[in-house]
């Protein structure tokens, strides 16, 4: 892999990056507007989504580790991995 390619992915990475996140913020900021609630509309799933239950725990008797990961996908974020496709493509 030359280092263009290399560069290009990894700017490509933190344009999608960053296209989730201010998608599922603003999905978020408007979930109490009525007209537009539907941007929060989406599926979390992961590995201990809730509280403590799913999480794995690694008991090395001095310390436990807990590993978890939850992923949730939105209506929002959808729309901020389109437009940070849009946004790169423009680049």
């Amino acid at each position: 892999m030359s280092r263009i390619n290399a560069k290009n992915t990894g700017v490509l990475l933190i344009v999608l990056l960053s296209g989730v996140v201010l998608g599922g913020f603003l999905g978020y900021l408007a979930k109490d507007v009525p007209y537009l609630s539907w941007l929060n509309y989406g599926q979390q799933f992961g590995i201990g989504s809730s509280g403590q239950g799913g999480v794995v725990k690694l008991n090395l008797g001095v310390m436990v580790l807990s590993f978890g990961l939850t992923i949730k996908i939105t209506i929002g974020g959808i729309i901020g991995i389109i437009l940070a496709i849009i946004v790169y493509r423009k680049l």
